[in-house]
């Protein structure tokens, strides 16, 4: 088979990849060339022969990485890595060896060649030039150029592409990590000093999934059904609490190839702790004591009627039921800790000034603690003073544990629990004292009331 411009026989399959190759550079011709057809000089260089000797002179600029140095800092002069996904030791958490065989790889080096590797990128019977080109391809060699040798010394050039230093080098504006791998920090030689590289290649199949989710033809009839609480054979994927940190500023090229066909664009997930949710709405407007809500709340009650149905059985005075009583009585103390933090989330600071509050001012003063702040504000009341004043006196913790204690021992009461007194109820103050951390040095009775 001849090939048009160049009139060389060439079997089919060589054929297949002449087309393919000269309709890429044909692009290039275009796309350069716009106002410059008059030009012969320019116009030869986008010439079959030509443009391929160029672009094998050009291939050693540039290097096929898969972990890049200039994303941590675009002046930094060190090496970057060519590490397949799939040789790399595998762990739990999501990592570049989770990508397995389906990977993009990327390219840094001068942004001018960079033209080379969209080059290779091309594809063939569903593999890429380079990967033929990898295998030594018969049909490719004889569609690069007649002559064998030519054919053979390009493809050499391109291949370079993957390379690795034989000696890897950092340089002073990469991140580097000293890591002690002895058991004396005092001494030097007892330090690793790690070099954490960006993976371009894990953060281009997150950009991926993060667009598809966002932006995707199924995500987005997906969405629509979500909100028109229909059906939709699609799942609806979300990720909240984004952000893009952008690469390259206006030349994303400079970082690296895939950096730039993201537009520098880098997503990074939301890494803050867990916000509370709480389950129920606590109610603190209109309540004489918050007891009587912890009651209702997550587990309390259940906890309650452990230690009453404990307590009913009159267990043997043995170290063990002691052991037994306080575990469960510190629960029950604990939950005061948990309880606190989930009114804190409900409510904003100075809930506790509202006319409708009725709660006693050590009550107040714990579960509003940071109304305090709001008394170093211009437009302070005298009210929020005074809390602040109260806050700081620091003896409502006792009172919040001796309040605690009779609401206990009123609650095992109620259900059937006989005899207690005034050893039980210090026992309960006591657990409420020491197991909530009070934010001052608060527990100093606790020694007293035990």
């Amino acid at each position: 088979m001849h090939t048009k411009n160049t009139g060389r026989a060439l079997s089919p399959r060589a054929a297949m990849f002449f087309s393919v190759i000269a309709g890429f550079i044909a692009e290039r011709r275009e796309a350069k060339l716009k106002g410059k057809e008059d030009e012969p000089d320019a116009a030869s260089k986008y010439e079959y022969s030509a443009w391929l000797a160029d672009a094998a002179r050009r291939a050693p600029q540039i290097a096929m990485v898969t972990h890049t140095l200039k994303a941590t800092h675009p002046d930094a002069r060190g090496s970057s890595l060519h590490v397949v996904p799939k040789t790399l030791p595998g762990h739990v958490q999501i990592g570049s060896h989770t990508l397995g065989d389906r990977f993009a790889e990327d390219v840094v080096g001068n942004a001018a060649a960079l033209d080379v590797f969209k080059f290779l990128k091309l594809e063939v019977e569903g593999r890429s030039l380079l990967d033929w080109m990898r295998d030594d391809d018969p049909s490719l060699r004889e569609a690069l150029d007649p002559d064998a040798t030519v054919a053979e010394s390009w493809i050499n050039a391109f291949c370079s592409l993957i390379r690795t230093d034989e000696t890897p080098v950092s340089h002073a504006l990469a991140k580097q990590v000293y890591w002690l791998t002895g058991d004396d920090s005092s001494i030097d030689k007892q330090y690793h000093l790690l070099q954490p590289l960006f993976s371009s290649t894990l953060a281009h199949a997150v950009h991926a999934e993060v667009n598809d989710a966002r932006f995707g033809d199924d995500s987005k009839a997906a969405g629509q059904a979500r909100r028109a609480k229909e059906p939709h054979g699609a799942p609806y994927r979300e990720y909240q609490g984004l952000v893009v940190r952008k690469l390259g500023g206006t030349k994303p090229q400079n970082i690296s190839q895939l950096n730039s066909e993201r537009g520098g664009v880098n997503y990074l997930f939301d890494s803050l702790p867990p916000r509370w949710q709480p389950k129920h709405q606590i109610k603190v407007l209109n309540v004489e004591s918050i007891f009587d809500r912890l009651m209702q709340f997550e587990g309390s009650w259940k906890l309650v009627k452990s230690l009453a149905a404990f307590l009913r059985s009159n267990p043997d005075p043995t170290l063990a039921t002691r052991d037994l009583r306080d575990a469960i009585s510190q629960a029950i103390a604990l939950q005061l800790v948990t309880f606190q933090g989930s009114v804190r989330a409900q409510q904003s600071p100075g809930w506790s000034a509202h006319a409708d509050c009725k709660l006693a001012l050590c009550e107040q003063l714990w579960l509003d603690a940071e109304r305090v702040e709001l008394a170093d504000k211009p437009d302070a009341t005298e009210e929020d003073k005074a809390f602040k004043v109260a806050y700081l006196w620091g003896d409502w913790p006792e009172e919040v544990a001796a309040r605690f204690a009779n609401w206990l021992n009123q609650r095992l009461r109620d259900l059937g629990v006989a005899g207690l007194g005034d050893a039980e109820f210090r026992e309960w103050a006591r657990q409420a004292i020491v197991e909530t951390a009070w934010p001052a040095p608060m527990q100093r009775r606790a020694g007293e009331l035990a």
